[in-house]
């Protein structure tokens, strides 16, 4: 995750020392208002929302791109080299398929949310303290595990998000991989007792509906959620490296920060992030499935009631709670939003929608090193313009 990026504040539990790029990053948490809320004329016309995308721009972002839906009418802006229909990876915000997923095989009831990992991943979670036998396929989805997060190993780091990403950046990760090393280190905490952001929960909670469904997680992301709601830009990339069109250029300090030596990493091995973060969407796509989602298109209500309830991320932040790969946040100016963000090489992401559906927005910056994308869910929502540096 990105040190640098010093506007956008993410869960402080995910955060790790050392970590050096955005990678499956935790979903912003909203700061403070940085500027008056804009009256209500200049939120209808986005006129924040173009300031904001403007604002990542002048500060060294090379491209931005958002859209929102207000009521049925859509609004695209972009600034740089972001088109607005291009494609992007989303990182952290496939753990709201991979979660819806698993909520729908438990309507189905194929699986229990309280089912012990163990059950359906026999011998995984086990070592240096972690026990699947103690832990939920629940609090893999809300992060109340304990189980270390696989992409704070300084190993995997190193490979993976630093400089020698140019040699790696092609290398293929088994999910059973990724556990394994996660497996090497002690657990956050018991099961159940705190929260903390953790990419390897999600890596498990494919695992499981691979067990559950015969099949890879991201055939039953395609046949339950993509080809319902036709979301023809998404794909569950799997082991291919490349970005299909459109789409801009995703740029990377590797870590270096602002001033450092900037290399294109589109191209790169979905397999470092499996169900926690391999796919890759558009603005459009990314509305149209939390609206769908929040509207109960996607689960029965009695799941839909499930994946809102909440959990406390820290006593610090009380207006972000997270709940089954969701996070619902209680902005600046007071107006509530459901959704995530999402981190990866090269590429920052935010998608939200109001409770009712009515107000969506998905964002987008190619670059992991700088720019504020939290700033643009409260220009979006709250009219808030961000100040002129």
């Amino acid at each position: 995750m990105a040190t640098a990026r010093t506007a956008r504040t993410v869960v402080a539990a995910a955060l790790a020392a050392g970590l050096t790029v955005t990678a499956l990053a935790a979903p912003a948490l909203a700061a403070g208002p940085t500027a008056p809320a804009a009256p209500a004329a200049a939120k209808k016309d986005h006129a924040a929302t173009r300031a904001a995308l403007q604002a990542a721009v002048d500060a060294g972002v090379p491209g931005a791109v958002a859209q929102a839906r207000v009521d049925g009418r859509s609004w695209t802006g972009t600034a740089g080299e972001r088109g607005g229909d291009d494609r992007f990876r989303v990182g952290s915000i496939t753990k709201t398929f991979t979660a819806t997923v698993l909520l729908q095989l438990q309507a189905e009831g194929r699986v229990d949310l309280d089912d012990p990992v163990e059950k359906w991943l026999p011998g995984l979670v086990r070592g240096h303290g972690h026990d699947g036998r103690k832990i939920t396929v629940r609090q893999l989805l809300n992060h109340t595990s304990g189980i270390y997060n696989v992409t704070e190993d300084p190993g995997f780091q190193e490979k993976v998000f630093g400089p020698a990403f140019l040699e790696h950046r092609y290398d293929r990760w088994a999910p059973r991989q990724l556990v394994a090393l996660a497996m090497e280190h002690a657990p956050d905490f018991a099961p159940g007792t705190s929260w903390k952001y953790s990419n390897t929960n999600f890596v498990l909670a494919g695992l499981v509906i691979e067990k559950v469904t015969g099949r890879p997680y991201g055939k039953a992301v395609e046949n339950r959620i993509i080809k319902p709601l036709k979301l023809r830009a998404t794909t569950v990339p799997g082991t291919d490296p490349t970005m299909p069109n459109p789409s801009s250029p995703a740029y990377s300090t590797l870590g270096g920060g602002p001033g450092s030596a900037v290399h294109d990493v589109s191209e790169l091995s979905p397999t470092i992030a499996h169900a926690a973060g391999e796919m890759i969407s558009d603005s459009a796509d990314l509305q149209t499935f939390y609206r769908a989602l929040l509207k109960g298109r996607l689960l029965p209500k009695a799941e839909l009631r499930e994946l809102t309830t909440t959990v406390p991320v820290s006593a610090e932040h009380p207006d972000f709670r997270y709940g089954l790969g969701i996070s619902w946040q209680k902005l600046s100016c007071g107006t509530e939003v459901w959704g995530h963000g999402g981190g990866i090489h090269g590429s920052l992401s935010e998608a939200y929608t109001t409770r009712d559906g009515r107000h969506t927005l998905a964002a987008n910056i190619n670059a992991d090193w700088t720019g504020d994308t939290q700033a643009v869910v409260d220009a979006e929502f709250c009219g808030t313009v961000p100040p002129k540096k």
